[in-house]
């Protein structure tokens, strides 16, 4: 995720290339920006009359383009913010589950408190590998062991398989009498949340934008961009090129911008911080076991938080 700066002067908001998406589109953007000084030039140098093509396929093709670009990034930004609301209730419950652990299980040894805490702590950290399809061995190690590890490792879904052991060892507890339950229905209350995040999140990543929808968007705007100098060069002569460049700019931005926000679990910069918010996690969970070492907030880099 772009990390936004403090400071947002207009020199900074309209020279910046941190955070904006020109390096993504900038070869298509020249490309258009050439092919509309190859049209200037032959139309003058030769009079190949051109401009007959006039402003109207413009304004006809434009307005269809920004309707279906408008609709493909709104739906684009509500599966991102979905995802972020998600994982925001990620933290919540894993924080209201320690919370009940550590103070409503009197009896539970100390140690068992924590391996709880810990698990809960793991299955955050399986989700995201899941969602990232990266691998997991390190992190599910070090919060569960590697016995525990291994076993959720050999699983085709390690989140599932962690908040299976948290049902059975809370249901544990119960059927020892170290919870009642009036607790234990809240806690299970919390567990089935942690399922419909982790199903949520599934959806989203296993639910693309329909693909006929996205070629028929990526064709429209390369096709707009292309008539582009043919319709504008009759009215804007040499300053054509600069104009193209402009609109081109506009219309592959807003396409390569809604198709990084569509999968909000990727390694773009305009992605979730996965990392970020798996560390806040753990610090959210050292804080409430009193942990003497606190993992420190995962910081930018180069003006990018993953």
């Amino acid at each position: 995720m772009i990390v936004r700066p403090a400071s947002r002067s207009p020199w900074l908001m309209l020279f910046t290339l941190k955070g904006s998406i020109v390096s993504i589109v900038w070869r298509r953007v020249v490309a258009m920006m050439l092919l509309a000084t190859v049209v200037v030039f032959f139309e003058y140098k030769y009079a190949m009359d051109t401009a007959g093509l006039g402003a109207v396929p413009l304004m006809l093709v434009g307005l269809t383009l920004a309707i279906f670009l408008g609709f493909r990034n709104s739906v684009a930004y509500e599966r991102w913010w979905e995802a972020r609301t998600l994982w925001g209730e990620l933290l919540i419950v894993t924080r209201n589950l320690t919370r009940q652990t550590l103070s409503f299980t009197d009896n539970v040894p100390e140690e068992q408190k924590r391996a709880l805490a810990h698990r809960l702590v793991a299955f955050s950290h399986a989700l995201r590998h899941k969602l990232r399809a990266s691998n997991p061995t390190a992190d599910l190690s070090r919060w569960l062991g590697e016995e525990n590890a291994q076993r959720c490792l050999a699983a085709s879904n390690p989140p599932n398989v962690v908040l299976g052991e948290l049902g059975h060892a809370y249901a544990q507890l119960r059927r020892e009498g170290q919870m009642d339950n009036i607790l234990f229905a809240d806690v299970d209350k919390q567990l089935n949340r942690l399922s419909y995040i982790a199903g949520g999140c599934e959806r989203i990543t296993s639910t693309p934008m329909p693909f006929a929808y996205i070629l028929l968007l990526h064709r429209t705007v390369y096709i707009y961009c292309f008539l582009l100098p043919f319709c504008l060069v009759g009215s804007l002569g040499w300053m054509t090129p600069i104009m193209v460049g402009v609109l081109s700019y506009t219309f592959f931005g807003l396409d390569a911008l809604g198709e990084q926000i569509e999968e909000p679990f990727g390694m773009l910069p305009n992605n979730l911080p996965l990392d970020s918010l798996c560390r806040t996690i753990e610090i959210s969970v050292a804080e409430l076991l009193g942990d003497d070492e606190i993992p420190a907030p995962i910081r930018p880099f180069d003006g990018v938080l993953m």
